[in-house]
């Protein structure tokens, strides 16, 4: 789809001319003769990028800045100035124009300065769509007693430095738990590091952890800090916590003892500052039993523990959870949000959820994709199987 972009300008001449080469350049054009007329348009439509004039009759360029700022703040705003206007134009652009353009236009500096200015915008565009799906994903949904307990413990302990052992089933959302504590804590605009001791071989954890100097083994080509030193400053989560080595976890313990670390093939020691969030869907104090987990890092990890229950603990909370997962998978398929009838909620309340909320908007998905206009009983029946 060509992008579009609005030329104001009360020079005809001009505006003809920027009007023709753009298009040749593959750009949609759209022409304002004034200030006013840009105003309204600006208003109207959405453009990918403005060209203005600064000396206008009616409303001058800085005016038509101003309230194309106020109205559509990411529109890149582009002055074109003539000679005697450079100072007003440099004042524009410390008002929030992206650039300007002296007249006559230079074309390859135009459409250089257009593209960078379009460019930079999708980059706006996608941070913030980005911000928003990470905001999204740490939602905490439920307003059962238990959802409301854990809520109220984030709040208490987040703002402090306390380590936090988070405990459950696998899916029921154990790392939205920790994005949360994070998020609320001190150290927000600093980094959230998370590590999943399941994933990475017995072998390769400490170099992941603590890094590694260049040498220390067979395929250290070069040196590389470890989680910890990128998490200094921030939070460290170390998801499935139970499955770490014997060896790795003494390192563990020395590390959340004195705050320092020793990169694997080194001798220096590290300083960090790290906040431990921990979690894990065993019970620690049976593999402390069972000899494979150290009880002195059971203690240093748990100074706080949260236990977040199972979706079959929970069942109020799953009408929430679907309108959620329905509204939120709706907008990213980008179509309209399904309904879903009450004898199907009903029958997606009664379900056994082995795999807590990850099965749940697995599944709550597939029934998005497959159903009809509305998600009935009989496609619940149908889909919600199909595993």
């Amino acid at each position: 789809m060509a992008q579009t972009i609005l030329v104001i300008d009360d020079e005809r001449a001009i505006r003809k001319a920027l009007a023709e080469i753009l298009a040749f350049e593959g750009f949609t054009v759209d022409e304002a003769a004034d200030g006013e007329e840009g105003i309204k348009k600006i208003k109207e439509n959405s453009y990918d990028c403005i060209l203005c004039d600064i000396k206008m009759p009616k409303k001058d360029g800085i005016e038509v800045l101003q309230i194309a700022k106020a109205e559509k703040p990411d529109t890149p705003f582009i002055v074109i100035s003539g000679h005697g206007n450079i100072e007003t134009a440099v004042d524009a652009v410390k008002k929030g124009a992206y650039d300007y353009i002296s007249k006559p236009p230079d074309l390859n500096r135009l459409l250089i300065t257009l593209r960078n200015a379009m460019e930079k915008k999708s980059l706006v565009t996608e941070t913030r769509q980005l911000r928003k799906r990470i905001a999204r994903g740490s939602e905490m949904i439920g307003e059962s007693e238990s959802m409301k307990r854990i809520q109220e413990t984030i709040e208490k302990v987040a703002p402090t430095d306390a380590r936090v052992l988070v405990t459950g089933e696998n899916g029921v959302g154990k790392e939205l738990v920790a994005r949360r504590i994070h998020e609320l804590s001190n150290r927000a605009n600093g980094p959230l590091i998370e590590v999943n001791c399941a994933a990475i071989p017995s072998e390769l954890i400490e170099s992941e952890l603590f890094g590694h100097e260049k040498g220390s083994f067979t395929s250290a080509i070069k040196q590389r800090l470890g989680k910890f030193e990128q998490a200094s400053g921030g939070t460290l989560f170390l998801d499935e916590i139970g499955d770490m080595s014997h060896d790795a976890q003494a390192k563990m313990l020395r590390a959340l003892q004195e705050g320092k670390i020793t990169r694997v093939g080194g001798e220096k020691e590290i300083k960090v500052d790290v906040r431990v969030i921990a979690a894990t869907n065993k019970n620690l104090l049976d593999e402390v039993e069972a000899k494979k987990f150290r009880l002195d890092l059971y203690h240093r990890l748990s100074v706080i523990l949260i236990q977040v229950p199972s979706l079959n603990s929970r069942r109020e909370d799953i009408p929430m959870l679907i309108n959620h997962f329905l509204k939120e998978l709706c907008d990213d398929y980008k179509q309209p949000e399904k309904e879903i009838e009450q004898d199907a909620m009903t029958a997606l309340q009664e379900y056994n959820w082995t795999g807590n909320i990850r099965e749940l908007r697995n599944v709550v998905e597939r029934l998005i994709i497959l159903s009809g206009t509305a998600i009935t009983r009989k496609d619940v029946e149908t889909y919600i199987f199909m595993k």
